[in-house]
This record gives structure tokens, sequence and C-alpha cells, in this order.
């Protein structure tokens, strides 16, 4: 069957590392997907055959494509909900995009009314949801108790392999003028990956390190697991480590976690495997 994705960006995986958009979007073609860039749907409508007849044009306007297929995904985005929450009768303020305003310890305008999750800024996504209601929480008993360090909160995209990113991308730290290394790491190179022999030759493991003092400043994972394998780079950035610090501390053998240490030896020397 053929697979589509109607892309509006130049790239997929907005928030992603521009490297490894580019790598997973060669993985997700190897697998047949077709990827229109630069373009949008103006309509999508059910035909008599159980199908949608879906209709395309460049971002820009210009000449339209007509496609049918079986199924439409449809992945734009999300919006707070805030509607019928009875917020305007009592008061709560709202930005222009919907979302409730709040300071920095969770409170809206009203004291005595917290906000936390989707309906505020910052990415939808449950974890960072979770632990602002903590920290909203710690702060109704001590306002110094509760912080969140929203560098630290990771992204994952849930297909096969997946992909996982947490704190700066390559792109930000260059738009932001800070001097940085790469330290980079093929799971292909990994004997675990070898071994369950389930891995794309895209896939790897990035590390960006600040070039004076090594500290981590953000990593990069595209693996079949990166969703779990991007917690230990988030304890790094939490606690300030630097890529010395994971290259230096002991991974089971043979693992795919491996991948990242050798990723931080990259960052500061070079892996013991490439």
């Amino acid at each position: 069957a053929n697979r589509n994705g109607v892309e509006f960006m130049d790239a997929i995986a907005a928030g992603a590392d521009d490297e490894v958009a580019a790598n997973f979007k060669k993985i997700l073609e190897k697998q047949g997907i077709e990827f229109k860039m630069g373009a949008k749907v103006i309509s999508a409508t059910r035909n008599d055959s159980d199908g949608v007849d879906v209709v395309i044009e460049g971002r820009d306007g210009g000449e339209q494509e007509r496609v049918q297929t079986d199924v439409v995904l449809v992945s734009v985005g999300r919006v707070p909900y805030t509607k019928d929450l009875g917020l305007a009768e009592v008061g709560v303020e709202l930005d222009d995009r919907g979302r409730v305003k709040i300071d920095e310890h969770f409170k809206t305008n009203i004291p005595s009314i917290r906000a936390v999750g989707d309906v505020v800024a910052g990415p939808m996504l449950a974890h960072k949801g979770e632990e602002e209601g903590i920290a909203a929480v710690e702060n109704m008993v001590n306002p110094a108790a509760g912080h969140i360090n929203y560098n630290a909160i990771p992204s994952v995209i849930y297909t096969h392999p997946e992909v996982a990113w947490v704190g700066k991308t390559e792109q930000q730290l260059k738009a932001e003028g800070v001097k940085y290394k790469i330290g980079k790491f093929p799971f292909q190179a990994n004997s675990r990956a070898r071994t369950v022999d389930d891995f794309y030759p895209e896939e790897f493991c990035k590390v960006l390190t600040d070039a004076e003092t090594d500290i981590i400043l953000g990593a990069h994972i595209i693996n079949g697991t990166a969703g779990e394998l991007i917690a230990e780079f988030c304890v790094a950035l939490e606690y300030q480590a630097s890529a010395e610090d994971i290259g230096r501390t002991c991974h089971p053998h043979p693992c795919l976690s491996e991948a990242l240490k050798e990723s931080c030896m990259s960052a500061y020397d070079k892996p013991i495997h490439s």
C-alpha cells in the first residue's frame, strides 16, 4: 500500500535536531513512506469506495493534486482545552492562544486557582504536566519549594525506531552563539543492537556539550528504545553532568546504553568502539 506524508514545513519532526530529523526521514522513506514537503491538505472527503479523497497543494498555493487513500491520520498539533471550564465566570485570564496565564508558582490571576499541564504555556506532554502538578502542590506549602527545569523535559516520537531528545538542538546552539562540541556514536557499532539485529544504519546517539566546560547541553537519539534511553541524559541535564561524567560511568555490556557512554566519550575524547 502507498503511504504518503504531507508536511507543511521543509523538515519533519518539528523541534528535533536537524541532523536527527534528516536521518529519521531517511528511515521512514525506507519503510515506504513518501513525503510531500512544503505542502498542505486543502480537503479530505469520504468517497463512495469507503476511502478518502484528499486534495493537496503547495504551501504557497499552486497546482492541486488529488490523492485517494484508505485512511487519513491528522497530526497537526493540539490546542489547549480551556472552553466550558467556567474560567470566564471566575475571571481567570487567558493569553492570545487560549492558554491560562500563570506566574512562576503556577498561580493564575485568581490567587486560589493554579493551573498546570496542557492548559498553560509549554509543550503539551503528560510528563511535563505531571511535574508541574507536583511543583504546584509543593509551592502551596512552600513558595520556594517547587521547581522545574524545562530544559530537562524530554520529547519522544513513538514510532519504530523511536526518536528522543532533551535539551538544546544543534541549530539552537548556533543561533545562540554557544560554542559546543559534538559526540556521536552509531548503533550499528553497538553489540546489543547488532545481536538483536533490529536497527537502521541511520540510528545514532548524539550529545552536544559546552566547548569549554564539557557540560552536556543536549542529547538526541534515534533507536527502537530511544524513549527509554533518553532518561539518562535527562538526569545529566538536571544535575549539570559533563560528558566525561557519563563516559567514565560503568554501563552494562552488552546493552544499548553503551552507545550513550560512547557518544559522550566521543565528545570529550574518543570512543572505544567506532
